[in-house]
């Protein structure tokens, strides 16, 4: 784990497929969050922009929309104070006694709670009636808000519930789930998004709506039941105010509030509290006012989450006839704190912060790419807060931050001011050295401090401007990085959004001269963005601009890409189907982009032309077209490339992908132009409420004049059984065939070479930190004369436990 954006040994390489660069694809945030309006055309060419995708990228979610008969609940199960379907506020009254969180909703505090009704359909429908009525009942105590649903439902046969691992949200939204989104601080800024299945699985996040950010790698700790019935099923819902951020004052306090009802039948409906306008771009602006929440705490909010994971790895010692060397077994305690000075001022510390990660990395192909790959953050210190420090440069990015020994963070909002700092010492120094035509990168066997402060204040009624700076210092090496940054709301459908950073960097002689960088003194270089958008309900529009000057660096973050002026414009309009159409939404639009240096030589321009249904069976189809010229390694080269994808939800528990592009590509290894094929079919199916299985295959082909540069296959399957909500093992299966012709490269390279890989694991989660993992993987390896032969196997132990009061 001693790499930058390292791969762990359990990864196997993948397919790096550009189609969801190239392709429609929802920005500001998931599709889920902002799927009707928001989307962009991006650069298709994924060694361009830095970005790949993979295997677990290949979905967007979809909509359709098919008439259904409505339909109203039974007489026996009566609305009970249903407030008018208005924003608010409405009162929450406070309860009584205690509430058993096991999905009934039978004691009687739930008699007397806020109903809230959801009568609207925004998706595919435009705030038409429900097709199904739900309630959403809400109740506090001095320590929990208290949420209950009860979704009433014609077929309670065709419900659609599985059991799965929380967070697990490409499966979550194929099922039925309510989903609740709370505004402490009723500023209309940030919201804590909760989301649970019929089976009680839960999944959450965060959301900031200046940046669109809704991150499902946030988690909390907090309590969930469901229960199907014979009229419907019903959710309990138990959130410790110690887990939420809220003002501190002793006045009523006023929060936003919304609540969803995802019903997937042919069509997946989405019912909600409040009328959800696709004119209006924000999404916390529109929701519902709670109001009569006092007197609560946070208790002592402190949280404990001490870890112990241990491992063993044996390595063969020569292959592919050297025997396996046992390894010796490794022990790497670690404690990660919480406490909440205030409601709204959180301060975070870590020893030897956990890093154990029970599933690799997204696995992605390093053949064939200029730019270093990024993958995800896990570690939960930082993830907390982590949306307060998002800019629209990736100036933090804290995967840079590889083996740290400890750190402190405190982030919070004070009055109308957001602030965010953390600090860490890294036992390695993870460097990217970016250029215009590539990136490189090391990592270095000694400490490195790294600190980064954030401001934000906010401007009237949804604007906010701020500051960044970030830091990295060791022996002979620094990079210091500051800025301002404004985001600014126009009007319902427009906004702008700028940056401007400015960096120094230095560099150890040694390091300097061998990636030919400065170390004589700092490094001076700049870096601008700024964005104009327009998301209305029929036309969307952008365009932007963005520079970044050679010697710019910043080595907290994830900027692969430098020496780069890079202009974007998009105009697409869209068609909103009515009730008994033959389609949800069409999609069509035209995309540009021209990229220079910063000495403004020309180096990428394209045109795209793309198109894209939503209809039945929740399927989604889009078909691209791209004229693309690439400059690189002193080549021009004109490209054309079709890009298309399939994908389709039949039934309950099924989901087929196709995706395709075909067209000339760049072979980077030999400088020249080639053609290109990639294909990627999907299946997931599952068999019950338990048992899910996942088979993948992509084949890439790189081709020269008919004549094969290389064929890449790589196939996996998974399966998955979940036993009940905390506890499920799982068998992953990868195979991965390289084929390379020789003949066709200017440097040698081998001609064929296999891996295979393994893992089991059994998992077991009473809250998102207090976990069992148990698992085994191991690699195998294969190539000309050689055998698929096994080069490792890894034995792993990892044990977690959340101590919160």
């Amino acid at each position: 784990m001693r790499k930058f954006f390292n791969r762990q040994r359990v990864a196997l390489i993948t397919l790096s497929m550009s189609l969801l660069i190239s392709g429609v694809l929802p920005i500001m945030g998931s599709a889920e969050t902002n799927q009707e309006s928001r989307w962009l055309i991006l650069s298709s060419s994924s060694s361009r922009s830095g970005f790949k995708t993979s295997f677990s990228s290949l979905s967007t979610s979809v909509s359709s929309v098919l008439s259904s008969p409505s339909f109203l609940p039974s007489p026996s199960l009566p609305l009970q104070n249903t407030q008018d379907p208005d924003k608010g506020p409405f009162q929450v009254p406070r309860a009584s006694g205690n509430i058993k969180i096991d999905g009934h909703l039978d004691e009687p505090d739930w008699e007397k709670a806020l109903v809230l009704a959801l009568p609207y359909e925004w998706l595919p429908g435009d705030n038409i009636p429900a097709l199904v009525r739900t309630e959403c009942l809400l109740v506090y105590d001095r320590d929990y808000l208290y949420v209950g649903f009860r979704c009433y439902d014609p077929d309670p046969k065709s419900i659609r519930a599985h059991l799965m691992d929380r967070d697990d949200t490409d499966r979550l939204i194929q099922d039925d789930h309510v989903v609740i989104m709370i505004d402490p601080f009723n500023d209309e800024r940030r919201g804590f998004q909760f989301r649970v299945n019929p089976l009680g699985v839960q999944a959450d996040a965060n959301f900031s709506e200046l940046e669109g950010y809704e991150d499902f790698s946030w988690d909390a700790i907090w309590n969930s039941k469901g229960q199907i019935t014979d009229w419907g099923y019903s959710v309990e819902i138990a959130l410790p105010f110690n887990q939420l951020r809220f003002p501190k004052t002793k006045a009523i306090q006023t929060w936003g509030f919304s609540a969803e009802r995802s019903y997937p039948r042919n069509v997946r409906h989405r019912l909600i509290s409040h009328k959800r306008e696709r004119h209006i771009t924000c999404v916390l602006c529109q929701v519902n006012k709670i109001t009569g929440i006092e007197g609560i705490s946070p208790g002592y909010n402190l949280e404990f989450d001490p870890t112990l994971t241990a491992n063993r790895t044996d390595q063969r010692e020569s292959i592919p006839s050297g025997s396996m060397a046992e390894g010796k077994i490794k022990a790497d305690p670690g404690l990660t704190t919480r406490w909440g000075i205030t409601p709204n001022l959180i301060l975070n510390a870590t020893i030897n912060p956990d890093f154990s990660q029970v599933e690799a990395d997204v696995a992605q192909l390093e053949v064939n790419t200029r730019f270093a790959l990024r993958y995800p953050e896990k570690r939960p210190f930082f993830l907390e807060g982590a949306d307060f420090f998002l800019t629209p440069i990736e100036a933090v990015f804290t995967r840079t931050v590889a083996d740290p020994a400890g750190g402190v963070k405190l982030t919070g909002k004070v009055g109308r001011n957001a602030i965010g700092f953390f600090t860490t010492y890294d036992r390695i120094n993870n460097l990217l050295f970016p250029s215009n035509q590539g990136s490189l990168s090391t990592s270095l066997d000694e400490g490195v401090w790294g600190g980064v402060f954030r401001f934000r204040h906010d401007v009237g009624q949804g604007s906010a401007v701020g500051a960044l700076y970030t830091g990295r210092l060791s022996d002979n090496y620094a990079n210091h990085v500051a800025g301002v940054d404004g985001f600014f709301r126009l009007s319902q459908t427009k906004t702008v959004r700028f940056q401007y950073l400015h960096s120094e960097t230095k560099y150890a002689r040694e390091i300097g001269q061998s990636f030919q960088q400065p170390y004589r003194s700092y490094g001076g270089g700049e870096a601008i963005f700024g964005e104009f958008s327009h998301r209305g309900r029929n036309w969307l529009y952008n365009f932007s601009y963005e520079a970044r000057s050679p010697l710019f660096r910043a080595d907290f973050g994830y900027v692969p890409r430098v020496d780069l002026q890079l202009f974007k414009g998009l105009v697409a309009r869209v068609f909103w189907g009515e009730k008994g159409d033959w389609f949800n939404r069409l999609h069509f639009g035209l995309s540009a982009l021209e990229g220079y240096t910063w000495n403004w030589n020309l180096t990428d321009r394209q045109v795209s032309l793309f198109g894209n249904y939503m209809g039945p069976w929740q399927s989604q189809v889009n078909l691209e077209f791209n004229a693309t010229r690439e400059f690189y390694r002193g080549q021009y080269f004109d490209l054309t490339q079709v890009v298309s994808f399939l994908e389709v939800k039949p039934v309950s528990g099924v989901r087929f992908f196709l995706m395709g592009v075909y067209g000339d590509g760049v072979d980077y290894n030999n400088i020249r132009k080639a053609t290109s094929l990639r294909v990627i079919p999907l299946i997931e199916g599952s068999i019950g409420s338990h048992l899910n299985i996942n088979a993948q295959h992509a084949f890439e082909k790189l081709s020269l004049a008919g004549q094969k540069i290389y064929v890449a296959n790589l196939s996996q399957v998974k399966f998955i059984y979940n036993f009940n909500v905390r506890t499920f093992v799982r068998l992953i299966f990868q195979y991965l065939d390289m084929d390379r012709n020789p003949a066709l490269y200017t440097t040698p390279v081998s001609p064929t070479n296999q891996t295979f890989f393994t893992q089991f694991l059994f998992s077991y989660k009473l809250n998102p930190q207090t976990v069992l993992f148990l698992g085994y993987s191991d690699n195998y390896f294969g190539a000309k004369n050689i055998d698929l032969t096994q080069t490792d196997r890894t034995f792993f132990v990892k044990l977690g436990y959340a101590w919160t009061r």
